[in-house]
């Protein structure tokens, strides 16, 4: 095969707009359409009254994208009903999810008291939406808002209720209007977009400031930065200068034209190959490290600079689009072959009516590349015939000619390549037709890697990259009130009562009501009970309730319906819910098919609860705290940036052929409702992601979990189930991290295993907590409760979350089970830590040290307090005294004081804060010298699988442990019940002496001023040692004295 040179058409044309940018710009398409918001203002409860005659005459005011709607005015109501919608057309729909709008309720001082104070209309509160909280029409629903304060003093109550949704309308095409006709007055001028860098997740989009101005030249500034979230997003890169400028032929990058926020990333690691620096060692080496070089370094600024985190990697892309003019051939194939690669393409595909000698592949290689071995090496690209064997043509590239794309260029248009046969090749007559392909070299940024076929991630079906969202998912509430006319056997036993009961039934969920009460006036029986259970979308399942007679042992079914989840009225707040009576069908005696006599009714109501935050996590490492309803959502704060650089010195998890160690490890992050998981990178210890993505943050209290496992799934067997193994976890809380500050720390990966901990490797991260409006929004989010509304209004048992927790948390891993590539039930259950709650002698220890050490300020201070009244340092000691005398005689300093110490005591801490982000702490959770027996327990399942011998061990020990606990708690007891019998007359001679000493102490403090007695007091307390009596006082020896009822106890 002859060696060709590319064409020079192959080079890549500069383009002016980069192929990751997209341009939010509506592409006219006939016939044109206009978007349109509409806010239903519904009504308003317990409005404040600001007429001067103990009401208002409310009005309600909206303002959106510079047009202002306003209602009729309800004369003195302060639960005024409008039902008044108010039209908003959206001039630029691409951005009108970080659109406002803003709501103000007002009172009409047409209708006040004629006072000076009704020359103007009073405030009666505010609300303020966002584009991202607006739903499109036939997903709306009912909101009740709290009313805002305008300001700090403004005195204000209530909410309003609010039904907003948008619509896309045709508008159709008519004579063009004379140009002397203003225009609209609703429809402002669109105003001038200045280029920023967006980000654009789960349909909403964040926009940072815009550049700077100065410094480039206006025709050389790029359009705005739009970053995507893809599966996964393109990692956006520039490529680096190379280390030696006279190699190059042409001219040098022009990387001086893009704007200032796009910064290069040198591709050299730091001289002497050293990456690793130790900061702290106080779990030796479980500790986390950080990678000092390029990486360590803070933006001192709030703009938000996308994709910089990870090191580019250097790939040859090769897109085999198709070929023409073939020779006769069955099923053609196209082989790639580098010094270092050899793969082969999926086999040719033949569209209807296309001729036979024209297959298609449209697939694109990913191939690790080396820049400086590409002087010397050649790329064959070849098709073959699968059946036979046969050479049908080839193409031969030299890859130091092979052109390099930046991630601002444009795609390479595929070009058409004469095929050509070898020199020695006897099939060289038969070489006939083109193939159309494109290559180039680029990085992991290039918008064709994420479905590309990588050198480094062979298998594709099961090692791509890939973005998850989790199922949007509802409380389901269901109230069984009463059920009539149930056909209860007759024949039971005199003084019995029917045990009947309601089973509800939602795919693997289940509950039963309570026994029911039944009326003596009529034969109704009623529970008024709430069952819970979790809903997800789409909403495809049905309720089925079962209400049956449990008096027998064998219950018998009285009657069932059922109902499909998708008909259930929804509600976002505690409004009430109307109820039904449905009939029953089903029972013991209904027919074929369920048709029968009447089987009686039950009362109902049923409500999707939209409300509350679906907990699929434990509460303590939970990365959401958002309600169901989107439009209860508040403006993200920020950005949250992980890049996912690598692993080192990961341990063996399988074997492969000749007993060779082998790993295979992909890394998944889960923040919110979304997860990611990179690629899987084949057969190494040390592999190398490098890929980077975001999540918008709405809450800077939650926590971000990243996982690492060894992928078994690509080996597992059509129908077969092999399920992943776990190599570590790393935890990131978002609060900890300061804003707009880069952390790129080496975590060590710990699993704790039945024989003990091990440490499976290290993950180095790159965070980044991007936070453009820092100080009000996210100083704000700290004062607001942590769960949504309807947690606090009506909350749920801590039992009863668990369950639900438990539900929701194996329908998320049903529903990301059945993704491709899929994530297993048990990458998921561990990252959600699904078994948290489980009984550990180990984290009982945990938790008893970690209240100990919370309490060792008090012993602390104790401690201090008491070598200051002995007198160890005499002059601390006079000090103290001095000042105790400044606080007596000035007690308005108290105060002050104390917050003063509070606050030198924070300025002191600052030196000591963390520098890095804590991984997990192995000490903290007693993992470092933890018992065996108590490990073999902390993994046994329930019901326990050991031999009976071994579990009566444990419940002894468990006991002994319980009869320590009962003990403090007797204590606990004793100590209260000695303090109500100071009054209680149990001991009449103890209470005379109580009730006498307070009634001597009344008069002395009627007589002596109060200071007085606290110097004395506070002198008394501080006496020196040579004044005290070694023995107990007299006053903790009458406590100890007193009874308790303790002697009563059987």
């Amino acid at each position: 095969m002859t060696t060709t040179p590319p064409q020079p058409q192959h080079q890549p044309q500069p383009q002016p707009q980069p192929q990751p940018t997209i341009q939010f710009q509506p592409q006219p398409q006939p016939p044109r359409t206009i978007r349109k918001l509409v806010v239903e203002v519904v009504d308003a409860r317990d409005l404040l009254p600001k007429d001067g005659q103990g009401s208002s005459s409310a009005y309600v005011v909206a303002d959106f994208d510079g047009q202002r709607r306003r209602t009729s005015t309800r004369f003195r109501d302060l639960n005024p009903v409008w039902n008044e919608a108010l039209e908003f057309l959206v001039s630029d729909p691409e951005n009108m999810e970080y659109e406002e709008l803003e709501i103000e309720v007002l009172n009409d001082k047409r209708f006040s008291n004629a006072t000076g104070s009704s020359r103007k209309n009073h405030f009666l509160g505010r609300v303020k939406l966002y584009g991202t909280q607006f739903a499109k029409r036939g997903n709306e629903g009912l909101v009740y808002l709290p009313l805002e304060k305008k300001s700090v003093f403004s005195w204000i109550r209530g909410e309003i209720g609010l039904r907003i949704f948008y619509f896309d309308e045709i508008v159709e095409e008519g004579p063009p209007q004379p140009q002397s006709q203003p225009p609209p007055e609703d429809v402002p001028p669109e105003r001038p977009k200045s280029p920023g860098v967006r980000v654009v997740e789960e349909g909403r989009v964040f926009e940072g400031p815009p550049p700077m101005e100065g410094g480039v030249p206006e025709c050389m500034r790029g359009p705005p930065v739009v970053i995507i979230e893809e599966s996964p997003p393109p990692v956006v890169h520039f490529h680096p200068e190379p280390p030696q400028p006279q190699e190059m032929a042409g001219p040098p990058p022009e990387m001086q034209y893009f704007p200032p926020e796009v910064r290069k990333m040198e591709n050299r690691r730091t001289p002497g190959g050293e990456r690793v620096r130790v900061l702290r060692k106080p779990n030796g080496d479980y500790s986390p490290r950080v990678i000092s070089g390029k990486f360590s370094r803070e933006t001192t600024t709030e703009r938000i600079h996308p994709y910089d985190l990870v090191e580019p990697m250097q790939y040859l892309f090769i897109r085999i689009v198709k070929a023409r003019g073939l020779a006769a051939s069955e099923t053609p194939y196209v082989k790639v072959r580098t010094t270092n690669h050899f793969v082969k393409s999926k086999p040719a595909i033949h569209r209807p009516g296309e001729p036979v000698d024209s297959p298609e592949w449209h697939q694109v290689f990913a191939l690790g590349h080396n820049r400086p071995d590409s002087t010397s090496s050649t790329l064959e690209i070849s098709i073959w015939d699968m059946p036979s064997e046969n050479f049908l043509g080839g193409v031969c590239f030299d890859l130091s000619d092979v052109p390099v794309r930046d991630a601002p260029d444009s795609p390479l248009a595929p070009q058409w390549y004469r095929l050509e046969g070898g020199d020695g090749d006897q099939n060289a007559g038969r070489v006939s037709g083109d193939i159309q392909l494109s290559v180039w070299i680029g990085t992991q940024a290039d918008d064709a890697f994420p479905e590309a076929w990588s050198s480094d991630a062979p298998f594709v079906s099961h090692t791509r990259s890939k973005v998850y969202q989790s199922p949007k998912l509802w409380y389901l509430r269901i109230t069984v009130m009463e059920a009539q006319d149930l056909h209860i056997a007759p024949n039971l036993p005199p003084l019995t009562a029917p045990e009947i009961r309601v089973k509800a039934q939602l795919g693997f969920q289940s509950a039963r009501t309570r026994r029911g009460s039944m009326s003596n006036s009529c034969a109704s029986f009623h529970w008024n009970e709430d069952l819970l259970f979790v809903a997800g979308e789409p909403l495809e399942d049905s309720l089925i309730l079962l209400v049956e007679d449990r008096t027998n042992k064998d219950p018998v079914l009285l009657g069932h319906i059922i109902v499909p989840v998708s008909a259930i009225e929804q509600r976002f707040d505690e409004r009430h819910v109307a109820t039904k009576w449905i009939s029953l069908e089903g029972g013991e005696g209904a027919g074929p098919g369920g048709a029968g006599p009447y089987c009686g009714r039950i009362h109902l109501r049923l409500c999707m609860e939209g409300g509350y935050h679906v907990l699929d996590e434990a509460a303590h490492v939970c990365s959401d705290f958002r309600p169901t309803a989107k439009q209860l959502w508040k403006p993200a704060i920020g950005i949250l940036e992980l890049g996912i650089l690598g692993a080192r010195g990961l341990l063996p998890m399988k074997t492969k052929s000749a007993g060779k160690g082998s790993t295979d490890a992909y890394c998944v992050a889960k923040y919110g409702k979304k997860w990611v998981r990179t690629r899987t990178i084949t057969d190494s210890f040390d592999p190398r992601w490098n890929e980077q993505y975001t999540w918008q943050v709405y809450d800077p209290c939650t926590v971000l979990t990243i996982g690492v496992f060894d992928n078994w799934r690509m080996f597992a067997d059509v129908g077969e189930e092999k399920p992943d193994y776990r190599i570590g976890k790393v935890r990131i809380r978002v609060s900890t991290l300061e804003s707009n500050k880069v952390y790129t720390n080496s975590y060590p990966l710990l699993v704790l295993q039945r024989t003990g901990l091990k440490k499976m490797g290290e993950i180095e991260l790159a965070v980044r907590f991007a936070c453009p409006s820092l100080l009000p929004e996210t100083c704000a989010v700290y004062g607001q409760p942590l769960l949504p509304r309807m947690h606090y209004l009506r909350p749920l048992g801590v039992a009863q979350q668990e369950a639900l927790r438990g539900a929701a948390t194996k329908m998320v891993a049903g529903w990301l089970g059945r993704s491709e590539p899929p994530l297993g039930s048990e990458v998921v259950r561990y990252m959600l830590d699904a078994d948290s709650h489980n009984w550990s002698m180990r984290k009982s220890k945990a938790n008893w040290f970690r209240i100990v050490a919370v309490l060792a300020w008090l012993v602390g201070l104790a401690k201090w307090l008491d070598d200051i009244r002995r007198w160890r340092n005499p002059v601390t000691t006079v000090l103290v005294h001095i000042l105790y005398l400044v606080l007596v005689w000035y007690p308005d300093l108290i105060v002050p004081t104390g917050f003063l110490y509070v606050f030198l005591i924070g300025v002191w801490y600052y030196r000591f804060r963390p520098k890095i982000p804590a991984g997990m702490d192995i000490r903290l959770s007693q993992a470092d010298a933890v018992d065996p027996d108590e490990l073999d327990e902390e993994f046994d399942t329930i019901p326990s699988s050991k031999p009976p011998d071994l579990i009566r061990i444990r419940y002894d020990r468990l006991r002994i442990l319980a009869a320590r606990v009962q003990t403090v708690l007797g204590d606990f007891a004793t100590q209260g019940e000695r303090v109500q019998a100071l009054v209680s007359w149990r001991d009449p001679r103890a209470t005379k002496l109580f009730i006498g000493v307070c009634l001597a102490i009344t008069i002395t403090l009627y007589a002596v001023p109060p200071k007085m007695v606290a110097v004395a007091l506070g002198f008394y307390y501080l006496r020196h040692p040579m004044f005290r009596n070694p023995m107990p006082p007299a006053s903790l020896n009458f406590f100890r004295r007193l009874p308790s009822l303790s002697d009563r106890l059987m």
